[in-house]
């Protein structure tokens, strides 16, 4: 069955779409829109290291990922404008990348499949990566729920528990590098926030609880993924940008209902 490759693109979108729901609840609480740019954007140069020293893509954007995660973490603390150099960061490490896979000598890459995603094109090997990814960060956000959600809710509260705020951040922002590193094949640099940020948006406008909040989330960002692998065959489009249009409708919908319930109570 993995053979079919409509099959797998299928099954990557929705391993993706899992990890990024569920992390990007906590993306939305702590706006953190800007580490999502900026860590998926030097995804990009990641591409040119590995075309650069001949290693695998994936080890090459999972190591710049993680660099810009640690970056960003270390901005934090410091009485900077946080929002200007995440800016700098973002960009400058997008035209960077940009520039420096132009000039890898012989390499012949197509930039638009890391850039906006190319499902299709998932090997049964990138599967085997992208569910291993999705279960890492899937499992370590249920075994530091509790600690993660006080320490977002009320890093004070958090701190008086025993629980260190910084240290939760610093986890938070390496399973953003993660999921990343597993999702640029799926939806591209430019489109992994938009992931992250619509289907969690869409369960706030939805949930009761934060728990429930992820679950729909969750729910959210697997149909967007399996409708946006839909659309995209109907109509012969790109697969990345199918799948956050279909995030985008659902959010609208949520927000409608939402307008709409208001309106009647």
């Amino acid at each position: 069955m993995l053979d079919d490759f409509l099959v797998r693109a299928a099954l990557a979108a929705l391993g993706t779409a899992l990890a990024a729901g569920a992390l990007g609840c906590f993306v939305v609480w702590r706006r953190m829109a800007y580490f999502g740019d900026a860590t998926a954007h030097a995804a990009i140069l990641g591409v040119a290291l590995a075309l650069a020293l001949q290693i695998s893509i994936l080890l090459g954007v999972a190591a710049a990922a993680i660099t810009m995660a640690l970056m960003i973490h270390g901005l934090g603390g410091r009485g900077h404008s946080v929002d200007t150099l995440l800016g700098v960061l973002s960009h400058g490490a997008l035209a960077i990348g940009l520039l420096a896979v132009s000039l890898v000598p012989g390499s012949r890459i197509d930039l638009d499949a890391y850039l906006f995603g190319d499902v299709l094109t998932v090997s049964r090997g990138d599967l085997l990566v992208i569910w291993g990814g999705a279960a890492l960060v899937l499992g370590l956000l249920w075994w530091f729920w509790p600690r993660l959600l006080t320490a977002t809710l009320s890093p004070d509260l958090a701190r008086a528990s025993g629980i260190d705020p910084a240290a939760m951040q610093l986890l938070l922002t390496l399973l953003l590098a993660c999921v990343v590193a597993v999702a640029i094949k799926v939806v591209g640099a430019l489109l992994i926030t938009a992931l992250l940020i619509i289907p969690a948006a869409t369960a706030r406008n939805l949930a009761r609880s934060p728990e429930q909040m992820a679950a729909l989330a969750m729910s959210g960002g697997a149909l967007a993924a399996l409708g946006g692998v839909q659309v995209s065959l109907r109509f012969d489009t790109a697969v990345g940008p199918a799948i956050v249009c279909v995030a985008a409708g659902l959010f609208a919908l949520s927000y409608l209902g939402g307008f709409l319930r208001g309106k009647r109570g």
